[in-house]
């Protein structure tokens, strides 16, 4: 884990190195275009040009102020000592501690990605029982075709759909377009705002699910389909238990491994993930818009910040997949066997 850390933080920071248009270049843009009475006009491709409105000295003191006048190597040490301890320092764009800004951001993204976690969860592994036990049936395919249907219909234009169906596009005009709740939400009841707040999210979740049913729905069937074929399952039935006990006994057992060694590590990444479409077509400020910002602006600190924090994680979360499967299951071991 922790060269693979190293490897993605050095590859990312050598990256931005190379990238125009950073904070230094934007300062000298923002004076330059202060000092002359007008509008700035700066593009984040716009090469460095700073010789050609301010002095060296001025230049030397903006270089400086984002500590852009060290060597590179120096640079990168002193932003690995200072992560370790998660101190990321302050956003360049919008002059806030990168923890807070991050922390601000959380509700949207933790509302968008725990309800999609559940949904996926809660609806698809009852599905993809129901599929394995009535496989090659009706119910089978139309319910096939309705999740890869799903699937393939990209989450910003399903939302763009539910928005004209639902949102007072065209048809019904039945759930908000925007935010998480409503702008007399303080003034509600403890039942008003639970309401409401879902009342909000339902546009959202249903954008950002009905694409992982696909996945999550055929893995779970299929992994019931083999456990079903196999000989035990044969012996079982010979001595007559019930397709029930057969099912929830002995198969259910054997088969939910797959899916539920994924669980710790899709639970964690659930509260952090962040998706700039459907937070921009939802007009919801959460990580996704974040993220897309901050790369736009070339905000270094919460770029690098976040993915220093979010890679690892993704690490812990990988981890302890790796970690549920020896829990579950006892045949799997790390030990070295012994011949």
């Amino acid at each position: 884990m922790i060269p693979t850390l190293f490897g993605i933080m050095l590859i990312t920071f050598t990256v931005t190195q190379f990238v125009p248009g950073g904070p230094v270049e934007r300062m000298i843009a923002e004076i330059e275009g202060a000092s002359k009475g007008g509008e700035v006009s700066f593009s984040s491709s716009t090469l460095y040009q700073g010789s050609q409105g301010l002095d060296a000295e001025r230049i030397e003191q903006i270089r400086a102020l984002y500590e852009f006048d060290k060597p590179p190597v120096e640079r990168f040490i002193s932003m690995m000592g200072n992560y370790i301890v998660f101190d990321f320092g302050n956003s360049y764009y919008h002059h806030r501690s990168v923890v807070d800004l991050v922390i601000s951001k959380l509700p949207v993204s933790m509302s968008l990605g725990l309800w999609s976690f559940l949904i996926v969860y809660g609806v698809c592994i009852p599905l993809g029982i129901k599929k394995a036990v009535m496989d090659g049936s009706r119910f089978d395919v139309l319910s096939s075709t309705a999740i890869l249907v799903g699937y393939a219909i990209p989450g910003f234009v399903l939302a763009i759909l539910l928005i004209v169906l639902f949102g007072g596009g065209s048809f019904w005009n039945i759930f908000p377009l925007r935010g998480l709740v409503s702008d007399n939400w303080s003034d509600m009841t403890l039942i008003g705002k639970i309401l409401d707040y879902l009342w909000h999210m339902v546009l959202p979740i249903i954008s950002s699910a009905v694409g992982s049913l696909a996945v999550m729905t055929l893995l779970t069937k299929n992994s019931f389909l083999e456990e079903i074929r196999k000989q035990y399952v044969l012996t079982a039935r010979a001595k007559g238990l019930t397709e029930t006990k057969i099912l929830y006994r002995h198969v259910f057992r054997n088969a939910i491994i797959p899916i539920i060694t994924g669980f710790p590590g899709s639970f964690i990444t659930a509260f952090f993930t962040g998706s700039l479409l459907i937070e921009t077509i939802f007009s919801l400020d959460g990580m996704g818009l974040l993220a897309y910002e901050s790369i736009l602006n070339r905000d270094y600190p919460v770029v690098l910040g976040t993915l220093y924090f979010f890679t690892i994680i993704g690490l812990i979360s990988r981890l302890l997949s790796d970690l549920s499967y020896v829990m579950v299951d006892p045949r799997i071991t790390f030990d070295r066997m012994e011949s």
